[in-house]
This record gives structure tokens, C-alpha cells and sequence, in this order.
């Protein structure tokens, strides 16, 4: 079966000799370079590759799990090697989530360049696909995988074969009439066109069926007037609903008569249901949606730990691609670890372990070049500097030469400010965080002495020069002695006559460049170039909550360890929440994680901690409450605190809080699922028993979890219509993470998709939720089914 997407996928003459194939070098490591031969298939959305030419093959991988393409000297792998191999043979191919890299090297720049150009075009295809494409791919991919002696046709056999492969588990009779359904030639096998039909059958959503045929009159279609209250009754759309629904129309009937009578079918009415319109998450959400405006320490600020490691805390890799996922996933807040280094120059690595050192000048360059690449909102660079006077003068040299005007290095307006500057004011600007050996405002007053120093000698020079000029047209005929080219005629400091003054000889000024003092002798810990970088993020040591409202200024900030900060929450919670709206705080994970493991980021956020610091390369449910948290406000890694969290004043108590919160009440009924994925793909009779597992967090007294009955052997079309009820105190400090996974009564039962979302961020209504896998990518077209409805109240004392 030839792709569904031919015809409308690019081809040009970089694709069409990808699909010849072609023989590269798959590099691994400096040891590791193996000859594969690689080659794009005919439905030019999969490269496979083999030992040799006309070899057996294998699926390497498909365009949509790449996000881009890179040239050779962005790899670090390829640049170690550029003796052995020249770099223009060489590219990366970056795939989505935390997959490694694809590092391969060509036998000529015309190859590497066919497969860079021909990648990237298909990648930004994909990219810019509509519903009905991926669709169409994902179909596309099936019947490839069904098509076991791949002659383009399915026998019943191989159909039978598909369905387990699919999650399906079905009476073999039903299944043969769907086969005979389809096979509109008679030939005994389905083709292209005929598998559609087939899988069109297959999926047939009679719980949509029956929602469609509750609103519509006929049973065939909704008119206006009968989608304007779908939308208004069950989406909860309110007075928009009316606009928003010939909006709904245009863009999601099929049929161009059906948008020029206002009308939406069958198809059209699930596409919307499907959509990003249909999603649980709030589109409105997707976008920088919140006041930017307010101080830093008003919002929660995507951080990250130990950003440098990809791997675990003892030998794990060091590798500046660390920075570049984080920095790409939104996080604003990056950590670098600094030595000395050989020849003069810092390195990064986790201190006395075996982790592998990187160039500290090559990290800068890379934040440099991604920092604002997914946001433009400010990038904190978090400094942990262990090294000796000396590296310390090239680290301020590296930050101030490689970032130039990235880097914020004084006050936005040079005066004394009274809180800290907002995201929106310190946009596509680069902040240090570190130790400083003064104040801000000693700096400050030192910055405008010498502003006026430097007035004064300028004005002093210009009296000089003039002076000079007078003294010389004056004096020209005086004396025919030659000056040496260094020295110099002044005038005599009683600026009496030129006639009777005695001419004074300098001596020879100091090469441009030169100090005018010789270096001290005594060194300081901290070198003042590299003190003068950190302005609004001044690092000092946390003692007690008084003696921080007393001694310290609102641009000084303390790390936690996660037990300290745990502790402190518990002991004094109230105490962290009124720090927290008038300074800075950061987490991070104790060092006993070596394994680079995650702790629950939501008690510090209940806390009004800003900066809570994850190993972002770790997945896990950790990481799905940070990356759940993070996704508002248009990924932009920013997210406002809620107001009670940003008053000095507050008496929110995260452990205990206490009313008047408006609490809420939440309705899930989990109705269906669809197309969900296998725990293990290499097993085609193994098929899902799915069940549905919603989770709170929260507060602690919102921290719960209820969970549907599983549905045996379906995978594909499950259906549960069962409701679950949950209420929550503080719904502003709530997420939701639905969970689907496959029973197993022997042990526990296993993951297979998730999604994550902030509670103010839900839609009510008929919701569709896309999942993800562990890796935070997407499952597509993997989704659960679910009407969502919310009940405001106020409720008496609750803790």
C-alpha cells in the first residue's frame, strides 16, 4: 500500500535519492563507528537500514520522531573525531524527547548535504500536518506493519495478524464481515483504499454516534442553531458560544456545501471532538496568557539541576546537549558546576565523581545560542564556581565576551531598584546567578564614582589638549631638538608663560591594554570581574526566616536541599510562603539521588518556592507534574504564583491550609479509549486490559486518587462510562494527571500513556485527552474519551 500522503508529501531530488539509499558511518562513540546502509522507504515517513545494500533491514527510525537536523560541529562526538573524519561528511538527527541522538558521518559533503536538506524538508512536513494527514500516516504505518510479505495487499490472515498488533481482540466471524465489507473488488485482499474502509468500520464511536444524534434532529447533521447549544449546555462556552461555533464549522466540516448552509456532519462533528478545540486543555492556556509585568519572585520558574549531565550523578556523561533539551523544554533556570581545567581554561562536570568534563566557554556558547530559541523571557545562569582566582578571570571574560548583550551585567536602569525587575522588562536577557562580594548598592555607588571620575578626567583632558595645541603652535620655533615619539611637551603645573617655562619630558606610556597597577599579591576567593556579572541574583546562605527578613535585600537569594526545604515547610510553612513573595528560593535534589532521580516538585510549589530545580533528563511522574505545571502560559517557563502566594502578608499554611478557599468539585466520566499502545510491541498476541487512574496533587488534603475497573483484551475502542467524583480545597495549587494502564493481577500494573494539566487549565464538556508516554512524547493517536464537569461552592473550616 502506498502512503496515504502521496501527492501531498514533498518530493524532490534530495528525497529521491534518499530512497535510493546510501552507505554511512553510524557513530556511537569514539570507538564505536560502524558502516549501515540507510535508506528511506517508499512512503517516505520511515528510514530503515541494514548491514550492507540489499541486506536485511530494520526500522532505524520515522520522521515524525525527529525534531531536527544538525550540522557536525554542533555534535560534540563528530568534533572529537573531525582528525579521522572530515566534519562536512558529518550531521546530527535529533530526535523528540530524551531519545539520544543520531550521529552519522557520509562519504562525501554532496551525501551528508542530500540527507540534511531531504530530512529537514520532511521534517517540516510533518511538522505543519493537519489531523486528517497524521491520520492518514499513522494508517499508512499500520498497514505497512500488517502487510507481512509486503505486496501492497492484506490477505485475511495478515488482517488477523493486524488486529493483535493493533490491541484488538475479536471474534474471528465479526472480523471476516468487516473483511468482506471492505473487499468492494472481491479479490479476497484489501488495498489501499479498502483498508480505509476497513478501519472506518473498525472504529466506529458509537458513544459519539448516540451524543451526535441527542443534539441533531435528523440524526445527520447539526444545524447552528443545534451546535450553538452543544456548545453552550455541554462545553460550557457560555456567550461565546454562538461565534465560536461558525468558527467550529469552517474549520472542521469536511464538506464545502456543509460550510456554506452552517451545517456539521458525522465526521466534522468528531474532528472538532478530536481536535485541539475538543482537548481537556484550555487553548486559550497554550498561549502567554498571564501578566507578565510583576517582580520575578511572583512566578514558579522551570529549572534545572546538574543541567550539564545526561546521564546519572557518578560517571553519567557531560555533555553541553544537556543544555540545549533543557534549555528547548522551556527551562529558564540552568546550573553549571565549574573547575579548574587544563590549560588554563574551566571546565564543567560533577565535582569528584567520574562524570566527563566539557569546556565551560562551549557551554556559554550553546546557552548563547538556545536561550531564547522556545522563550524570550529571561534565562537565569545558575554558577557553582569552584575554581581559583585565575579561571575565574576567563569565566567572566567567556560570559561577557560569548554573550555580549545577552548578558545582563548592571541594574536596567542603573539606579537602585526597591523589588525585582519583571520577565517582560528582562526579556532575551541572561542573568548570573553566584556569589557577589559586595551589595547592589555599594556596586551602584561605585559604578556612579566612577562615572564622575571619568566625567572629571575627560573634562580635565580636553583642558590639557587644548593647553597642548596652544603651548605648541607657541613653541615651534624654540628649540630644534627632536622628541622621541614617546615622549611628551606639557605645560609646567603653574601654567605660567610658555616663553619662561621649563619643558618637561613624561615618561613612556604603558602599551594600550596594560594595567596601570600591578596585580596583588593576595587573592580574594571571589575575583571582582567576575562579582560585578551578578546583579538581581545574589547567592547567600539561609540561617533562619528572621534573620533573612532582617539581614538580607530583596535580590539576595538561598538554595535549599530538598530535605531542608521539606523540613522547613513542615515546621514553619507560613514563614517559607511570606519569604517566598519577597525573595527568591531554589531547590534541588539531595545529593543521595546519584541515580539522577526526582523528587515531587509540588510541596515546594505549595510553598511558594520559585525555583525548583528537577533532572530533567530523568522521566517519570515527577517529571510529568513539572512538565504538566510548565505548559500554561505558553511553555514560556513562567507560570504566576496565586495571589496568596505572592502576599508578604499571607496566612496560607501549605501543610494546614485553612478556608475560605473556594473549593471545587470535579465530575470525570471516563467513557472511552482509543488506539491505545502495547506495554511491549514485540509481542503480537499480548493484548492491553486497560483501566483509567486519575490523580490529585495538591495540598495535602487534596492529594487523592480514584481509578476505573479494566476492560479485558481491548486496547483499540475500550469503553468504561463509569464517573469518578473528587473535591479540592485549593484548586489555584491543583493538578490533574490521568493515567492508563494495563492490568496484571501477578504484579503491578504497567504504564501505558499519561497526561498531565493544571486544574484552572481543564475545559468542561465532552474532552478527548491526548497521551503521552513516558518520554513526555506523544502516543498519538492514543486518547481517552471524557465529559468533564465543575461545581464552584465555598465551604466552612476544612483542613
Amino acid at each position: 500500500m502506498a502512503s496515504l500522503l502521496q501527492g501531498r508529501l514533498p518530493v524532490n531530488q534530495d528525497v529521491l535519492l534518499m530512497q535510493k539509499g546510501t552507505l554511512m558511518r553510524k557513530v556511537r562513540s569514539k570507538s564505536w563507528k560502524k558502516l549501515r546502509y540507510f535508506r528511506l522507504q517508499e512512503d517516505g515517513m520511515t528510514v530503515r537500514h541494514a548491514r550492507q545494500a540489499g541486506g536485511r533491514s530494520k526500522a532505524s527510525f520515522s520522521i515524525s520522531d525527529v525534531e531536527t537536523v544538525r550540522n557536525s560541529h554542533e555534535s560534540e562526538l563528530l568534533r572529537s573525531l573531525a582528525e579521522e573524519f572530515p566534519l562536512e561528511h558529518g550531521f546530527t538527527i535529533v530526535f523528540h524527547g530524551r531519545r539520544s541522538n543520531l550521529d552519522l558521518v557520509a562519504n562525501s559533503v554532496e551525501e551528508a548535504q542530500i540527507w540534511m536538506q531531504g530530512l529537514q524538508l520532511l521534517v517540516d512536513f510533518v511538522t505543519s500536518m493537519d489531523q486528517q494527514e497524521w491520520l492518514d500516516q499513522w494508517l499508512s504505518d499500520w498497514f505497512q506493519r500488517g502487510d507481512k510479505n509486503q505486496d501492497g495487499r492484506m490477505s485475511f490472515e495478515e488482517v488477523q495478524r493486524l488486529l493483535h498488533l493493533m490491541n484488538v481482540e475479536m471474534e474471528p466471524e465479526y472480523a471476516f464481515q468487516l473483511f468482506q465489507a471492505a473487499d468492494m473488488s472481491q479479490s479476497d485482499t484489501l488495498e489501499g483504499k479498502e483498508f480505509v474502509e476497513f478501519y472506518k468500520a473498525l472504529t466506529k464511536r458509537a458513544e459519539v454516534q448516540e451524543l451526535f444524534e441527542n443534539f441533531s434532529a435528523d440524526g445527520q447533521k447539526l444545524t447552528l442553531l443545534e451546535f450553538v447549544d452543544f456548545l453552550r449546555e455541554e462545553q460550557k462556552e457560555g456567550d461565546r458560544a454562538s461565534d465560536l461555533a461558525l468558527e467550529l464549522i469552517d474549520r472542521y466540516e469536511p464538506s464545502d456545501s456543509g460550510k456554506l448552509r452552517h451545517v456539521l456532519s458525522m465526521d466534522g462533528f468528531l474532528s472538532y471532538l478530536y481536535s485541539k478545540d475538543g482537548d481537556i486543555f484550555n487553548p486559550s492556556c497554550r498561549l502567554i496568557y498571564q501578566d507578565m509585568t510583576q517582580p520575578l519572585n511572583h512566578y514558579y520558574i522551570n529549572s534545572s539541576h546538574n543541567t550539564y549531565l545526561v546521564g546519572d550523578q557518578l560517571c553519567g556523561q557531560s555533555s553541553v546537549e544537556g543544555y540545549i533539551r533543557a534549555l528547548k523544554r522551556g527551562c529558564r533556570c540552568v546550573e553549571v558546576d565549574i573547575w579548574d581545567g587544563p590549560s588554563g581554561e574551566p571546565v564543567v562536570y560533577h565535582g569528584h565523581t567520574l562524570t566527563s568534563r566539557i569546556l565551560f566557554k562551549e557551554v556559554v556558547a550553546t546557552v548563547a545560542q538556545y536561550a531564547f530559541q522556545t522563550s524570550d523571557y529571561p534565562v537565569i545562569l545558575s554558577l557553582e564556581n569552584h575554581c581559583s582566582w585565575e579561571q575565574q578571570e576567563i569565566i567572566a571574560h567567556h560570559l561577557t565576551e560569548i554573550l555580549g548583550e545577552q548578558l545582563l551585567s548592571t541594574t536596567l536602569d542603573g539606579q537602585l531598584p526597591t523589588q525585582l525587575p519583571s520577565p517582560e522588562e528582562l526579556r532575551k536577557k541572561i542573568l548570573i546567578k553566584g556569589k557577589k562580594l559586595r551589595t547592589l548598592e555599594e556596586d551602584l555607588e561605585e559604578q556612579e564614582e566612577e562615572e564622575e571620575l571619568k566625567t572629571e578626567l575627560e573634562r580635565e583632558r580636553e583642558a590639557e589638549l587644548e593647553l597642548e595645541s596652544q603651548f605648541e603652535s607657541e613653541t615651534q620655533e624654540l628649540s630644534p631638538r627632536s622628541k622621541d615619539k614617546n615622549e611628551k611637551v606639557v605645560m609646567c603645573p603653574l601654567f605660567c608663560s610658555p616663553i619662561c617655562c621649563q619643558i618637561m619630558v613624561q615618561a613612556p606610556l604603558p602599551k594600550p591594554g596594560l594595567p596601570l597597577f600591578p596585580k596583588q599579591k593576595c587573592k580574594a576567593i571571589l575575583c571582582p570581574a567576575l562579582s560585578s556579572l551578578v546583579v538581581y541574583t545574589k547567592t547567600v546562605s539561609f540561617y533562619n526566616f528572621t534573620h533573612s527578613r532582617e539581614h538580607y535585600r530583596f535580590y539576595e537569594l538561598s538554595s535549599f536541599t530538598e530535605t531542608k526545604a521539606k523540613s522547613l515547610i513542615k515546621e514553619a510553612g507560613n514563614e517559607f510562603v511570606q519569604h517566598n513573595a519577597w525573595q527568591l528560593s531554589r531547590v534541588y535534589p539531595s545529593g543521595l539521588r546519584t541515580d539522577s532521580s526526582n523528587y515531587n516538585p509540588q510541596e515546594f510549589w505549595n510553598a511558594g518556592c520559585q525555583m525548583v530545580a528537577m533532572n530533567v533528563q530523568t522521566a517519570g511522574l515527577e517529571m510529568d507534574l513539572y512538565d504538566g505545571l510548565f505548559r500554561q502560559n505558553g511553555g514560556c517557563g513562567y507560570v504566576l504564583k496565586p495571589d496568596f502566594l505572592r502576599d508578604t502578608q499571607s496566612s496560607f499554611q501549605p501543610e494546614r491550609p485553612i478556608s475560605p478557599f473556594k473549593t471545587q468539585t470535579l465530575l470525570i466520566q471516563v467513557i472511552s479509549g482509543q488506539q491505545l499502545p502495547k506495554v511491549d510491541n514485540t509481542k503480537e498476541q499480548s493484548i492491553v486490559d486497560p483501566l483509567v487512574r486519575v490523580e490529585i496533587f495538591g495540598v495535602r488534603p487534596d492529594i487523592t486518587h480514584q481509578e476505573t475497573n479494566y476492560v479485558e483484551n481491548n486496547g483499540f475502542n475500550p469503553y468504561w462510562g463509569q464517573t469518578l467524583c473528587f473535591r479540592v480545597l485549593v484548586p489555584e495549587l491543583a493538578l490533574l494527571r490521568f493515567v492508563v494502564k494495563d492490568y496484571n493481577w501477578k504484579s503491578r500494573n504497567d504504564f501505558l500513556g499519561q497526561y498531565t494539566l493544571p486544574w484552572t487549565c481543564i475545559q468542561q464538556g465532552y474532552r478527548h485527552i491526548h497521551l503521552l508516554s513516558k518520554d513526555g512524547t506523544s502516543l498519538h493517536p492514543a486518547s481517552i474519551f471524557v465529559h468533564i464537569c465543575m461545581v464552584e461552592g465555598l465551604k466552612g473550616d476544612e483542613s
